[in-house]
């Protein structure tokens, strides 16, 4: 099969020949489809994820057709069209029996802990746990975010940020997770605050559902320190957000949208923060704020989420900008190094995806 292969950590990778994934016991193959570029994906190229070895085939969101799936697995057969949540859990630790599968503590991602989709097939482990069906009516070229990006905001808008209609929403960053949540946030009646350092981002922000866009800090940097954004986010709001979301992962956007924060303000984490970050725990003790964590979404809570898509309430699909081959992903992930870029990007490993 053809596909992406990292030989070095921030060079950049090539495509090649590879053999075919074996399919795990419970498992399956998928062929896949499409497959989105994540800054999570950027993460893993430049080395900052100690899960990943070399050499590595990255990426972890996708949406593909069942190649292959062990006899055992029951309810699935090839050919079926299929997403799968970037965690893949194992269905049976503590965390998973109590319906926590996104925080498994015998978790497995494709394109971190094992070779990804940024290639023609990938294998999927714990199958029965994993595979979510397709609708049809759902290409799959707007169904690839829907295993990690757009998957991950609706979950941290409808349950770890418990966003409520009227609720003030200052989100930063706004790239595909940023803009995900954007959409989902405004479809369930909060009043969005988009925060970025581009204006094309803001722009795509506020057909999306913001109602106020901020442009704030320098390139590469969503919120520089000192800026200015905290305190218009409090302008605005006449007192600080309710809710307030980092969708990047930098330590001046935590730091800012800590600020951003009315007392007993909730702080959502998407991004992943490559360092670790200086936080005034006395201001939050001070202020009772609430910082909290949000990674991914399990397979069984995915069709509620398909639901509202399917509904035309949020369109996913508008959010996919660009489509490219697996020869443009070297040059895609290098273009991540500066702002986040104002769209999803969509990856054809074996041409059209039909």
């Amino acid at each position: 099969m053809r596909a992406v292969l990292i030989d070095r950590f921030g060079e950049a990778p090539t495509v090649t020949d590879l053999p075919e994934p074996e399919l795990p016991a419970g498992g399956a193959i998928l062929q896949v489809r499409a497959t989105g570029l994540c800054r999570s994906d950027w993460h893993a190229w430049l080395g900052h994820d100690a899960t990943v070895s070399l050499p590595h085939v990255p990426g972890h969101e996708l949406a593909a057709t069942i190649a292959e799936i062990d006899p055992a697995v029951p309810g699935w057969q090839a050919g079926q069209r299929v997403i799968v949540p970037f965690v893949c859990a194992c269905g049976e630790c503590e965390q998973c029996l109590e319906g926590n599968q996104q925080v498994c503590t015998r978790q497995l991602q494709p394109g971190f802990d094992y070779w990804g989709s940024f290639a023609e097939y990938v294998a999927v482990p714990y199958a029965a746990v994993n595979l979510v069906a397709l609708p049809d009516e759902l290409g799959f070229d707007s169904a690839a975010a829907l295993g990690c990006r757009f998957a991950t905001a609706y979950r941290a808008v409808t349950a770890v940020g418990n966003v409520q209609p009227g609720e003030w929403l200052a989100v930063f960053g706004c790239g595909g997770v940023g803009l995900s949540v954007v959409m989902i946030a405004a479809a369930a009646g909060a009043q969005v605050i988009a925060v970025d350092t581009n204006p094309a981002a803001l722009a795509m922000a506020s057909r999306h559902g913001a109602g106020h866009t901020v442009l704030a800090g320098r390139a590469g940097d969503p919120a520089g320190p000192g800026d200015g954004t905290a305190e218009q986010i409090r302008q605005l709001t006449g007192g600080g957000a309710a809710v307030t979301m980092d969708a990047i992962g930098a330590e001046s956007v935590v730091q800012t949208a800590l600020a951003s924060l009315r007392p007993r303000g909730r702080h959502v984490q998407l991004g992943l923060l490559p360092e670790p970050v200086r936080l005034d725990m006395s201001s939050l003790a001070f202020r009772e704020l609430s910082w909290l964590g949000s990674h991914g979404m399990a397979a069984h809570d995915y069709p509620a989420m398909l639901e509202l898509v399917r509904s035309g309430a949020v369109r996913p699909d508008e959010l996919v900008t660009g489509v490219i081959g697996l020869d443009g992903v070297g040059q895609a992930l290098a273009a991540m190094s500066g702002a986040a870029p104002a769209c999803i990007t969509v990856i054809h490993p074996g041409g059209e995806p039909g």
